[in-house]
């Protein structure tokens, strides 16, 4: 099957960040684009002008109705989905303890629940194509445990797994799934947007200001440039052979080298007695992946 001189994208959380980045990018490129988000005054900003090739449609992606809906109006006005790109998500500040259980509940929602769900949605579409990509936003804070972010890492843990796993049955219908793995980038994320826990436990002040204080300086200094982020992902698309994961920023790689050398570390000195727990006379065999 020929590709499409001009891609179809769906994106969702395109009225800021990352999304509205990728949206412009995707737009000054010349591709098709529906851009997704709660505030539809913003997206037809980012529209104004290219109305014909981008349609702005106001999507909470917790909600299963509006998330097909999405893929309808896109699959109705153009034909075809040729990559979804999994935006949309929401930060926190706080210790795992002072979280409520409805707050938890919200992060898988938002976090994972909602890309995984969007990303199935597209799915029998591509799988009739026989071609697409999904990229999924996550973050290093989907690899790596961080104080004060308990509930968003936990959401982001789980939706690199979930993706991986996708990727691999994907793959041989001609589908690629990347993870986009960023670090600090100059976004709304150290802004005020990010979830409070309902509860303020002193005890955990200690290990929470340091970030308070990290994301209230950093704001509007991160070193990362959306519209760079933007590119690469536009390269993974157009790639023949695109990552399974893309790490983005300097600091993102050296969180992640170093997190490696430490979680080799505490597993390597148990090894030896983590090994030892079979029965005695079991044989060894090796699980094939």
């Amino acid at each position: 099957m020929s590709k499409p001189s001009r891609k179809v994208w769906l994106i969702t959380g395109a009225s800021s960040g990352f999304g509205k980045s990728l949206a412009e990018a995707v737009i000054a490129n010349g591709d098709i684009a529906v851009i997704t988000a709660r505030r539809l005054d913003r997206l037809q900003a980012i529209a104004q002008g290219n109305e014909d090739r981008v349609l702005p449609l106001a999507v909470d992606v917790t909600d299963a109705a509006a998330r097909d809906k999405a893929v309808a109006d896109t699959l109705a006005r153009f034909g075809r989905i040729d990559v979804l790109a999994n935006v949309a998500g929401r930060g926190v500040v706080g210790a795992c303890e002072e979280f409520s259980l409805a707050q938890l509940r919200e992060q898988m929602e938002l976090n994972f629940f909602a890309a995984a769900e969007m990303s199935r949605a597209v799915l029998p579409q591509m799988r009739k194509q026989g071609s697409g990509n999904i990229l999924t936003v996550s973050s290093i804070a989907g690899l790596v445990a961080m104080n004060a972010a308990g509930p968003y890492c936990a959401a982001k843990f789980a939706i690199e797994g979930w993706t991986e796993s996708l990727a691999i049955e994907a793959k041989p219908l001609g589908i690629h799934v990347t993870l986009v793995e960023p670090g600090a980038f100059r976004t709304e994320f150290a802004g005020g947007v990010n979830m409070r826990p309902v509860h303020s436990i002193a005890a955990y002040r200690p290990m929470v200001e340091p970030f308070e204080t990290y994301l209230e300086g950093s704001a509007g200094k991160q070193a990362g440039d959306p519209a760079k982020a933007a590119r690469r992902m536009l390269e993974v698309v157009a790639s023949d052979a695109p990552p399974v994961r893309l790490m983005l920023g300097r600091d993102a790689h050296s969180i992640w080298d170093a997190t490696i050398a430490k979680r080799l570390e505490d597993i390597n000195s148990w090894r030896a007695r983590g090994e030892d727990t079979a029965f005695d006379d079991a044989g060894f065999e090796e699980i094939k992946l």
